[in-house]
Parts: C-alpha cells; sequence; structure tokens
C-alpha cells in the first residue's frame, strides 16, 4: 500500500444525552418502553440497531403474552447459536419489572449439545411440556416447521431474531414459514432486526404481509444520540495499491481497540492464503512474543515496547479457535479493556458479537451486502467509558488499468461508495416532510432554531428528544393510503437501498457528464418505486418519490456544508457537542433557498458531494480508469425510460400548454422532449414492422 488515502465520507457527532442508558420504573429503556407499548400486537416488527436492547424488549413482551395475553409458549428463534447467550437468564425484577426471564438449560438448545436433528426432537419435546421459553436457530426451527406443520405452533410467540435472515423470496425456507404462520394466522410473531434490508435486495416481506406487522422503530440516530459516553462515529473509504498488508499500520492504529475483518479468499483483496495474510498483520504490528496459554491469543511487543493482546479468529485449528473464541466470550471482555487489543476475523464477530470496548471496525475489501456493513459497524458502536469516538473503516483496492478484471474492480469501488452514502441515511435523523401552505404554522414542540417561525418562507423544526428534523417543502405530494404514509415515514431508508443498489444509476450519477439529474431524481427513482410498489396507485408512488428524493439530496446538501465549514477551518467542537452540524446544514441550506420547493430538490444530483470526495481520495489516473470504464458501457434512452420522459412530457404539457421543446436551454425538458421523440420512432418502427 504505497499511497493509501483517507477521506472520511460521513462523519456524525451526538449529544451524550444519556437518555439512551437510563431506565423507567419497569427498568425499561426507550427503545425497549417504545415496544412495550405495542405489546399487544400480534404481529411486530421491531427495526433497531445493535445494542439498543432489542432481546431485552423481546423479554418484556414475551413475559406479557405468557402471563397476561393467554399464549402457551415462547419459541426464539436466532441466525447462529452464539447469539442465544444474548437470551440467558436475566433477574428483570431487579430493575422493576414484574417477573424474571427464565430458560431452563435443556430448552436453550443453542448451548445444548447435539446436531439439529436431535434438536428438532428437543423441539417437539418442548412443545408438549409444560414448560414456557426456548431458544433455538433458525435451522433448528426451520427443520421443525418442516417436519411438524405449521398447526404444531398455535397459540404460541414465535420470536425471531436478525428478521433480515428472511426474505419474501420463495426460495427462502424462513420467509416461507413465516408466510406460513402469518397464513394460518393463529400464532404471535415479533420480528427484530438491526438492518432490515438484504444485500440481495430480495424484500423481507410481500407489502401485504408488511401491512398487516405494526413498526416499532428506533433509528441509528437517537440510539447513538443518547449515548452517555461515545459522541462521534466516523465511516470512512481508504484506496491502496499493492498489497493491503504491506503498510496496514497506515490505517490500523494499535492504541485503538480494533476488530480487522481481512478480505474473503474469493475477493480480488486477498492473496489467497488467509493465515500468511494474518501473519503478515502482526509482523506489521510489532515483533511476535507468543501464545498466551489460557486464551490463545497472540502475543506482539510494539516498537515502543507495549504487548498487545491479538485474537486471531482466522486459524482454521478448530481447537485453537474455539480456545480464543471461549476467551472472547468471558464476561471479563466486558469489565476489562485490556482483555484483548485487536480482534482479526474472517466471517466471525460481526452479528451479534458483543465487545464494547472496540473503537474501530476495519474491513479490508468490498463487501456485497449493506447488512453485513451494518453489523459490522454496529460492533464500534457501544457506549463505553473513556469512549468519545468510533470508526468505521472499508480498505479498498484501487482499479488498476492493468488488471484484466478492471470492470470488477471499478464495480466493487461504485458499490463500496453507495454503501457509504446508505449509511449516511442510516445514521441521521429521520426525516418529516410536510408540504408548505398558506396555512402551515409552527408545529408544537419543534425548535425552529434561532430564528421563529418564518410563514413566508419555509422552515426547519427539530424535535429536541428524538432528533427528527421537520422540514416544509412548497409542491410537495402527500401520501393519500395508509401505506404509503407507512412507507414514507418508516421505510425511506429502504427505497433509498433499491435506488442506491441500481448500479447504472450510481455510474450515471458520478461520471456521466451530460446527466440531467432529474433522470436520476425523477425517471430513475420513479422506476424504483413503481417496481417496489406496483400495488400503490400514481399518486401515492410520486408521494413516495418525492420523500425519498427529498431525504437523500438533503442530507447530501447539509453534508456538503458541514464538510466546507471544516476545510475552512471553522471550530467545530461546540457544534458537536449540542449535535447541530448536521442540522446546521440543512436549516443553512433551507434559508439560502428559502422558498424550497420539490423541483428544487429535484435538480440535486444526489452523488454530486460523493464524487468530490472520491476525487480526493483517488489518484488522478485511478479516477480517469473508472470514468473510462464507464463510458464505455454507456446507453441510450432505453424504452422504459422512453415512456416514463413521455408521461412526465404530457404533464409538462398540462402543467404549461404545451410540449417540450427539443431546442430548450433547460436540460430537463430536453430530455423529455427527446423521451417523447424516441417513443414515438419506437412505435413508428413497431407499426411498419
Amino acid at each position: 500500500m504505497t499511497n493509501a488515502k483517507s477521506i472520511p465520507s460521513v462523519s456524525v457527532s451526538y449529544a451524550q444525552t444519556g437518555r439512551t442508558t437510563q431506565s423507567n420504573e419497569l427498568g425499561m429503556r426507550p427503545m425497549q418502553e417504545r415496544a412495550w407499548e405495542k405489546r399487544g400486537e400480534q404481529y411486530l416488527l421491531i427495526k433497531s440497531p445493535p445494542a439498543s436492547g432489542k432481546s431485552r424488549a423481546l423479554m418484556f413482551i414475551a413475559l406479557d403474552k405468557l402471563e397476561n395475553q393467554g399464549l402457551r409458549q415462547a419459541i426464539i428463534v436466532v441466525p447462529e447459536k452464539t447469539i442465544g447467550v444474548s437470551f440467558a437468564d436475566v433477574p428483570l425484577s431487579r430493575w422493576g419489572f414484574w417477573a424474571d426471564w427464565i430458560v431452563r438449560p435443556q430448552w436453550n438448545l443453542c448451548s445444548a449439545p447435539g446436531t439439529d436433528g436431535g434438536k428438532v426432537n428437543s423441539l417437539k419435546t418442548f412443545l408438549g411440556s409444560n414448560d414456557r421459553v426456548l431458544v433455538c436457530t433458525h435451522a433448528t426451527f426451520r427443520f421443525a416447521m418442516d417436519r411438524f406443520g405449521v398447526e404444531a405452533f398455535d397459540n404460541r410467540l414465535i420470536a425471531v431474531d436478525e428478521f433480515h435472515h428472511a426474505s419474501a423470496n420463495p426460495d427462502n425456507k424462513l420467509g416461507v414459514h413465516v408466510g406460513q404462520l402469518m397464513g394460518r394466522d393463529k400464532a404471535h410473531i415479533v420480528a427484530m432486526t438491526g438492518s432490515y434490508f438484504r444485500g440481495d435486495a430480495e424484500p423481507v416481506l410481500m407489502p401485504d404481509d408488511e401491512e398487516r406487522f405494526q413498526t416499532v422503530t428506533y433509528t441509528y440516530y437517537e440510539q447513538l444520540n443518547g449515548y452517555e459516553y461515545l459522541k462521534r462515529l466516523d465511516i470512512g473509504y481508504f484506496f491502496y495499491s499493492g498489497s493491503y498488508a504491506d503498510d496496514i499500520l497506515e490505517v490500523l492504529d494499535p492504541n485503538e481497540k480494533t476488530i480487522v475483518h481481512i478480505p474473503s479468499v474469493t475477493s480480488r483483496e486477498s492473496t489467497k492464503d488467509k493465515i500468511r495474510e494474518v501473519e503478515h498483520i502482526l509482523e506489521e504490528l510489532g515483533e511476535w512474543q507468543g501464545t498466551d496459554p489460557e486464551t490463545g491469543f497472540q502475543l506482539v511487543e510494539t516498537s515502543g515496547g507495549r504487548v498487545l493482546r491479538i485474537a486471531d479468529l482466522v486459524d482454521d485449528t478448530l481447537a485453537r479457535r474455539d480456545r480464543v473464541a471461549a476467551a472472547l466470550r468471558d464476561p471479563g471482555l466486558k469489565d476489562d479493556r485490556d482483555h484483548v487489543d485487536i480482534i482479526i476475523a474472517l466471517g466471525m464477530a460481526k452479528e451479534g458479537f458483543d465487545w464494547i470496548w472496540c473503537d474501530h471496525a476495519l474491513t479490508v475489501g468490498y463487501r456485497s451486502s449493506l447488512t453485513e456493513i451494518v453489523q459490522i459497524i454496529g460492533r464500534a458502536t457501544r457506549d463505553a467509558p473513556g469512549k468519545a469516538r468510533a470508526r468505521f473503516t472499508n480498505l479498498i483496492a484501487e482499479p488498476d488499468a492493468s488488471e484484466e478484471a478492471v470492470t470488477e474492480a471499478v464495480n466493487d469501488t461504485l458499490k463500496a461508495i453507495a454503501a457509504s452514502l446508505l449509511m449516511e441515511q442510516v445514521l441521521a435523523p429521520r426525516f418529516n416532510f410536510t408540504a408548505k401552505t398558506n396555512t402551515s404554522g409552527p408545529v408544537e414542540g419543534l425548535n425552529y432554531g434561532d430564528e421563529a417561525y418564518d410563514p413566508d418562507r419555509c422552515n426547519v423544526g427539530v424535535n429536541e428528544e428524538t432528533g427528527e428534523i421537520t422540514i416544509e417543502i412548497k409542491g410537495l405530494v402527500e401520501p393519500k393510503s395508509d401505506a404509503a404514509a407507512r412507507i414514507c415515514r418508516e421505510d425511506l431508508t429502504e427505497v433509498i437501498t433499491a435506488f442506491m443498489q441500481d448500479p447504472v444509476l450510481v455510474e450515471r450519477g458520478l461520471f456521466d457528464e451530460d446527466l440531467v439529474p432529474e433522470e436520476l431524481t425523477q425517471v430513475g427513482m420513479g422506476k424504483i418505486i413503481k417496481e417496489k410498489f406496483p400495488e400503490l396507485d400514481e399518486g401515492d408512488q410520486e408521494a413516495i418519490r418525492e420523500h425519498a428524493v427529498a431525504a437523500l439530496n438533503l442530507t447530501q446538501k447539509a453534508k456538503q456544508i458541514v464538510s466546507e465549514d471544516r476545510e475552512e477551518g471553522e471550530e467545530e467542537e461546540g457544534k458537536s457537542r449540542r449535535n447541530t452540524a448536521l442540522i446546521d446544514g440543512v436549516r443553512r441550506f433551507v434559508m439560502d433557498v428559502r422558498d424550497l420547493d420539490i423541483d428544487l430538490i429535484d435538480r440535486i444530483n444526489p452523488f454530486g458531494e460523493a464524487y468530490a470526495i472520491l476525487a480526493k481520495a483517488m489518484n488522478e489516473e485511478s479516477l480517469k480508469q473508472v470514468a473510462a470504464v464507464i463510458t464505455a458501457k454507456k446507453v441510450r434512452i432505453t424504452p422504459d425510460e422512453a415512456r416514463d420522459l413521455a408521461r412526465r412530457a404530457l404533464r409538462f404539457k398540462q402543467e404549461r400548454g404545451r410540449l417540450p421543446s427539443i431546442t430548450a436551454v433547460d436540460p430537463w425538458e430536453k430530455r423529455m422532449a427527446e423521451g417523447v421523440a424516441v417513443l414515438a420512432r419506437m412505435q413508428a418502427e413497431a407499426a411498419g414492422a
């Protein structure tokens, strides 16, 4: 890595209110209290980030369903055995609740010995018993559903942890079984996830099924804003050439508690020898001193004389790896910051792994799944004494023109950038957009900043408790159906995820010099929404499109303003303490334009700021190579795009009394006219065929 460059693409500061860690009289933290209010729902979906207390929330709800709602048993389903420990016994009454959470050892099938086949038999025995709580893996539950049928789970609570493992695809067995339970409608389901989207872009639930769930959403922003110690999270992608292990200390600080995820052996970043890669990292860190006989940790002395304790979870020797994994499960890990310094892993230490002292999650190579990225970042965002800053680093190989697979390398780079943009949406406060009208007025409970509410311009109000930002937009289409309103309120991130996972849109947004932004914000986003929500009418589809584009582009404009402030050397510590950096950016943008309307928002390229960061992070030759690869596969207007442009041209005619002109100065009007011409040519060709 001869020329590694570091450009943080996201830097979010938080207020340290301490609210996240505060409990009510029943011992419930804010997210748990919010979920508890919906405890009577038959189908409940909890979307909440890592470390927010989802497992404890489930305990409260399950006990109420067993004691007060007439259910016979609760079955907790987790993706892997190691996560089962999250549902071990908890004396909830110690903090004010009216019952304790108890799982008899024989019914925690995650810690019990034996194969899935034997555990399925154990689950059958449990179903016939008077015991009330069982914990098992997704696999055991799937086998049990196949063997015993859906009716065996009548009048029981099925709680599915890490629900993003399910999907609406008929080949996904967990998703099929959830659908069967809902079809029979005689069980209760609590679904929990920290990242409600899948890396393969499959929907987790079909729209009809999702409508039946009551949703509890607790945002990443609410979670991190309410911490006591952690006040800043940085996310960045770093480019390198050569071997990543040659000079990894440019991004790996031995003084930070770090989880390093090395690349998959099938990825282009891998040397194909994972053992040697770990050895190389150890050599870069210092001089190997041996292995701790009790924990199996590698001991490495740095040039400064400090001995690092390094957990190697890549080693294929089962006995050695199991000893290290057992040492990482030791209760002392939570209490003792010096128990371990660095963890090196490949497929482990992601989902459900809890190391509160982790300052830095360093991932080498592109990760195809946003869910995986969210889970990895979650390892570093636990609150802990003395931990003021956390960061996630994605170390990416710069595309090399001499490589045969340069196109694949370019695609991976763009996907990593898109993932970074998506994380901005995940980490930002939630937006609440309202249409600005002559009768609009201030909303009670919102803080409108240093200036009072102004009826003559658009306004930005902030809910100080949740961080939610309410923004007035002229011309905004409001959703009419309950389903569309729920999507605008709860699921804009999922809409933006689908947009960002379209490689053509990302490529054009970053590198097409002739691009008219409305082709992305109107045609591109419009196409995504039509495909994702075909059951909604055109008006609701347009409302969702406008809300999603506003959330995406206002985050980008706010980030640009904050970034410019930092480059100009403005002191930001005061802003960080008051938690206003991004909010101030939004306010300043809205005040600069004064009459914020949806047409103006549609004219913003969502990838403009990302390109500026990319140009700083990548060397000029590599950037040219990326642009050349994308330009080589540039396509003209497709038939679907032509039809969409023609529809928008008709709307243009209704508003202005004429069709768009092919010679118009306005590039968007000209593009609509081109779409009409292409569609007319296609229709003429079809008629003459």
